[in-house]
C-alpha cells in the first residue's frame, strides 16, 4: 500500500485461515525524496507528462519489488509460497466523476521483478460500473469488524480520511469525509521541512482561526451525500493557499487544519453514521494524539480507539485490505461494496499479471 500521504510503502505478508487474516511480518520503506518529489509533481499538468508519468510508473514497481523481496527476507518466506502480491499503486489522478482514476506501479514489471503473480488496478473496475472507485477498504472492515450488537465506525486516517459505517441490522456504507494528514502534512513541509506533524504537537502550539475554518469548511464536498470519494485533486496546498488571507501564523494555520480534519469527520459520522458507540481509528493518523484528543472532545458519547483493539494493527490495516482484495481477485470474488462506492453491481476489481 501507499497512499495519498506519499511517504513510502507499506508491504504486510497476510495468511489467510477460515477466512480470517493474520499478519506473518510487515515491513516499510520510505520513498527516497525525488521519487516522492517526481509523484507530487504528476499530481498536477506538467511537460512531457505521459513519458514521466511511466518513467515513475517503472521506479515505483521498482520500488514495490524491493520492499516485497525485503519483506520475504525478513520473514524467510520463498516467492514461491506467495499466492500474489495486492499492489494499490500510486494515485496521481482520482477523476471518477469523468469516468476514470490513475494509480501508477506497473504491474507487469513487479511480476517480472518478484516471480509472484501480481493484482493491480483495483479502482477502473468499480468506476467502470459507476462506482467511485473508492473507498475499497469498506468491504474489508464488513467482512472483519462488524459486531452483531454494537455500531461500530472505522475512521481510516490517511491523506485523506474515510469512514465506515458497520450498523447493526443496516448495510455497511463508507465514503471520503476530506482530508485526513495531506493538508497538515503539506503546511509542516512547506514551513519545517517535516513530513508530518508528530503527535499534532506543532497544532497543539497554535490557536484555531474561526474566519479561516468557516472559510473551509464552506468547501461543497463536506455537503455532498455519499457515495463520494475526494483526494489531491481538489485537497492541496494551493487550495489552503487560495483561503488565506497572508496575515495569518502558520503554527495558527496548522491548528486550524486539525479543526479542518476533526470537524469534518464529526460532522459526517453526526449525518450519515448517526448513533455511532464507537470510532476505531487505522492509518498514520491514528498516532497523533492532539486530533485524537480533539476527536474525543467533538464526540463525547463515542469511545475511541485504535485498530488495534480488534486484532488488526492501525498501521496496518489497509496493507492486509488490499492482500484481502488480491485474494478476493483471485478467487474470482467480488471485492468492491457498492453501498460505499455507488457501483451498480459488485465486481471482480483489478488485473492480474501473472508471474
Amino acid at each position: 500500500m501507499s497512499g495519498t500521504s506519499l511517504d513510502g510503502i507499506d508491504v504486510a505478508l497476510v495468511e489467510f485461515k477460515d477466512d480470517k487474516p493474520q499478519m506473518l511480518a510487515s515491513h516499510y520503506q520510505p520513498y527516497p525524496p525525488s521519487l516522492k518529489a517526481v509523484l507530487l509533481e504528476l499530481h498536477q499538468p506538467g511537460f512531457d507528462e505521459i513519458h514521466r508519468t511511466q518513467l515513475a510508473s517503472i521506479a515505483l514497481a521498482r520500488a514495490y519489488a524491493d520492499a516485497s523481496h525485503a519483506l520475504l527476507n525478513k520473514a524467510g518466506v520463498s516467492p514461491q509460497l506467495v499466492l500474489a502480491i495486492g499492489s494499490h499503486g500510486q494515485t496521481i489522478r482520482h477523476r471518477p466523476e469523468q469516468g476514470y482514476t490513475v494509480q501508477l506501479g506497473n504491474g507487469a514489471l513487479l511480476a517480472e521483478l518478484t516471480g509472484i503473480h501480481v493484482v493491480s488496478d483495483f479502482r477502473s473496475r468499480d468506476i467502470a460500473a459507476g462506482g467511485q472507485g473508492a473507498p475499497l477498504v469498506p468491504a474489508f472492515h464488513d467482512m472483519m469488524l462488524r459486531h452483531p450488537a454494537i455500531h461500530r465506525v472505522i475512521l481510516n486516517l490517511g491523506g485523506i480520511a474515510n469512514l465506515t459505517d458497520l450498523q447493526p441490522g443496516h448495510g455497511t456504507t463508507g465514503f471520503d469525509s476530506g482530508p485526513g494528514n495531506l493538508l497538515l502534512d503539506s503546511w509542516i513541509s512547506k514551513h519545517h521541512g517535516k513530513p508530518y506533524d508528530e503527535n499534532g504537537e506543532w497544532a497543539a502550539s497554535g490557536k484555531v482561526i474561526p474566519e479561516l475554518l468557516q472559510r473551509m469548511m464552506a468547501e461543497p464536498y463536506f455537503s455532498e451525500s455519499p457515495p463520494k470519494s475526494t483526494g489531491r485533486d481538489l485537497f492541496n496546498l494551493a487550495w489552503l493557499e487560495d483561503r488565506l488571507n497572508g496575515t495569518e501564523s502558520p503554527a495558527d494555520v496548522q491548528a486550524t487544519l486539525l479543526a479542518l480534519t476533526c470537524n469534518s469527520i464529526a460532522q459526517a459520522l453526526d449525518r450519515f453514521c448517526a448513533g455511532a458507540e464507537e470510532l476505531y481509528l487505522c492509518g498514520g493518523g491514528a498516532h497523533n494524539a492532539a486530533l485524537a484528543s480533539a476527536l474525543q472532545q467533538r464526540l463525547p458519547h463515542c469511545r475511541i480507539r485504535k485498530t488495534d483493539a480488534l486484532g488488526i494493527p492501525a498501521d496496518w490495516m489497509e496493507a492486509i485490505a488490499f492482500a484481502w482484495l488480491a485474494r478476493q481477485t483471485m478467487t474470482l470474488q467480488p471485492g468492491n461494496l457498492p453501498a460505499a462506492t455507488g457501483a451498480s453491481h459488485p465486481c471482480v476489481l483489478g488485473a492480474i499479471y501473472p508471474a
